[in-house]
């Protein structure tokens, strides 16, 4: 029995064949299916599948991303949200530094032509740099709202973190004794898992570990403690090997925890259980 504790089924990818999807995740052993939010929309989206599929549970969140069109207010709603019983946790939240405006405007400049006046090149960079400070502090106050909120819920929080690896544990080390987080997703070196770990957050793993180029997350999910992670898809996104570049989808969740299972040179029936057990507690399902 397995649990994917992080997939986005109110996308458009699982429009056409919704059914046929919860069905082959409950053939694959897939029993429940936590589902993400990444705006308020999302997040009624969830709440609205979570209520109408007895496997299917809701986070509720905004995702760092959409911190620039997220509005004023987004924890009244998601306040008012978190109210369903079929709410399980807060998130996604936290801090993505992927694509700054000043990363945006060094892949505009390799489109130009080289030749480009310094002055302009320097006001512009300027300007980029203080659009960068701006995005960030969004980011951060959208993040440590919801961080805010799961604390006065007793909730626990789903966290998205890309190349903001520091900023992201200043933020959270003072909720530490507060809640818990899951850093889903996780990409990181064992050493940053570790930094995790001693905050009494866990870590979770997508099919990235089933990856050719992913033998380091590999390494990973095979050296820490079998209780301090989970196992998810991040679908529609990261299909596992022999799926890699289709629509991944819950029922491979079964294939994730194969991959970490071998890795760990355990049965996927041990993994299984212990995952399973780890996301009880965490998302408190019966709460």
């Amino acid at each position: 029995m397995l649990i994917d504790t992080h997939a986005h089924l109110d996308y458009p990818d699982f429009a056409g064949d919704f059914e046929d999807v919860l069905r082959r995740a409950n053939e694959a052993g897939v029993t429940r299916i936590i589902t993400i939010g990444t705006s308020v929309e999302s997040s009624r989206r969830a709440i609205a599948l979570a209520e109408k599929y007895p496997n299917v549970y809701a986070v509720i969140g905004v995702h760092p991303t959409a911190a620039d069109e997220s509005g004023e207010d987004v924890i009244t709603p998601l306040r008012e949200l978190a109210q369903s019983p079929h709410v399980v946790a807060i998130g996604e939240t936290g801090l993505d530094y992927h694509r700054l405006p000043s990363i945006e405007l060094a892949k505009e400049r390799k489109a130009q032509v080289f030749a480009k006046a310094l002055q302009s090149s320097t006001e512009e960079q300027i300007e980029a740099d203080i659009h960068d400070g701006s995005y960030k502090s969004k980011q951060a106050s959208l993040f440590e709202q919801q961080l805010d909120l799961a604390a006065e819920l007793g909730l626990n929080v789903v966290i998205h973190q890309r190349d903001a690896w520091d900023d992201t544990l200043e933020i959270i080390r003072p909720y530490s004794d507060k809640l818990r987080g899951v850093f889903h997703c996780f990409g990181g070196t064992l050493e940053q898992a570790k930094e995790v770990l001693d905050l009494n957050h866990l870590v979770s793993f997508t099919g990235i570990v089933t990856f050719k180029n992913g033998a380091s997350v590999r390494e990973v999910a095979a050296n820490v403690p079998l209780w301090q992670f989970m196992v998810e898809t991040d679908c529609p996104y990261l299909a596992p090997v022999p799926f890699r570049g289709k629509r991944c989808e819950p029922a491979h969740t079964r294939l994730v925890a194969d991959s970490i299972a071998a890795a760990r040179g355990i049965n996927v029936e041990e993994l299984a259980s212990a995952t399973t057990q780890t996301a009880e507690e965490f998302f408190r399902f019966n709460r």
